[in-house]
């Protein structure tokens, strides 16, 4: 079982107060505080135990329970519950890395919940305790905060996926073929990038409506302010989907233009290689022609007349030059020659 861990905030400052939930709720709301109640894989006991402390709504509850979802913001009840994906990205094997938080607003407590332990709350709350002028506004100025730290955060990452398609546009006219499977792969990454930062947008501004209509006038920081960056970052998100797509099309069309090349030259190739056969073939039926009647007339037989004619030998002399010369006009006529 996760063990939860609280923290009072009164007047934007940290307080101590028992770890034991009811008494931590009861303490908070005894002094006008705020409760941050931090929790790292949590079972299914440990969100019933928050859901009867708190009283979440069922639904509100179930959303908590799926992983791997999509940044979201649901309403039930007096609770907001939202889905975070704070993202990394590794450039060596360039890599996004999108970790759920999951995080529960009240009118004065804030839980927020790290699925997979991947995201380190302590040094998140951390940060949030170096400006106390935001705690103060309660728990809707935390979450300010969080959006405001989750969406910064994705500057490294768009700049590392920016700096890796840079390389791959210069990889492009290289001879690499392989840069496809790069291609492929960054295309994943910031797929599931898109899923984490289209939502924020929509988000931010349902949440700034919802905080505006609150009863109390709940006084934080500006939604729309990190609405903006939200666009500019689902813009660059787009942006390098489409360049990625852009890029994998020329180099289609790179590796056809190079096949095509490879067999025009294998063509040519083919082509010179049957003009030489051609060449070959006729100067062998020419040499032969004078072989075949000097082995005819060479055999020396008593019964052969031409042996005792006196034009014999010029007129086999003179039938060697004549078929030698016919075949040479037969192949020059025909460009063999």
């Amino acid at each position: 079982m996760a063990v939860p861990h609280c923290v009072l905030y009164l007047d934007g400052l940290a307080r101590p107060v028992v770890q034991n939930l009811p008494e931590a709720l009861a303490a908070t709301r005894a002094v006008g505080g705020m409760l941050m109640v931090s929790l790292t894989r949590p079972g299914g006991d440990d969100l019933k135990t928050l859901a009867d402390t708190f009283g979440l709504a069922p639904l509100g509850v179930a959303s908590m329970v799926r992983t791997n979802q999509r940044s979201k913001l649901d309403h039930f009840g007096d609770h907001l519950y939202l889905a975070l994906q704070p993202a990394q990205y590794d450039d060596a094997a360039e890599t996004v890395e999108c970790h759920e938080v999951d995080i529960v607003v009240g009118d004065d407590v804030l839980i927020v919940i790290s699925p997979d332990g991947a995201v380190d709350l302590e040094q998140l709350r951390g940060k949030l305790d170096e400006h106390p002028e935001v705690i103060r506004k309660g728990p809707y100025g935390v979450l300010w905060a969080m959006f405001e730290f989750v969406t910064r955060g994705y500057r490294d990452v768009l700049d590392g996926v920016e700096h890796d398609i840079d390389e791959i546009e210069e990889q492009l006219f290289g001879d690499d073929e392989g840069v496809s499977h790069r291609i492929f792969a960054l295309q994943r990454e910031v797929i599931d990038l898109r899923h984490a930062t289209a939502p924020l947008e929509s988000m931010l501004e349902r949440l700034e409506h919802l905080v505006q209509a609150r009863p109390h006038g709940v006084a934080v920081p500006a939604f729309h302010e990190i609405t903006d960056r939200a666009q500019y970052v689902d813009a660059r998100v787009a942006a390098f989907r489409q360049t990625l797509d852009a890029a994998l099309t020329v180099h289609a069309t790179l590796l056809d233009q190079r096949r095509n090349e490879a067999m025009e030259r294998m063509t040519q190739q083919s082509i010179q290689q049957n003009d030489q056969v051609k060449k070959i073939s006729s100067w062998a039926a020419i040499g032969f022609a004078p072989t075949l009647v000097a082995g005819v007339y060479g055999m020396n037989f008593h019964n052969m007349p031409e042996l005792s004619w006196t034009w014999g030998y010029p007129f086999a002399i003179g039938l060697m030059v004549a078929v030698s010369a016919g075949l040479y006009l037969i192949f020059k006529r025909n460009d063999w020659l």
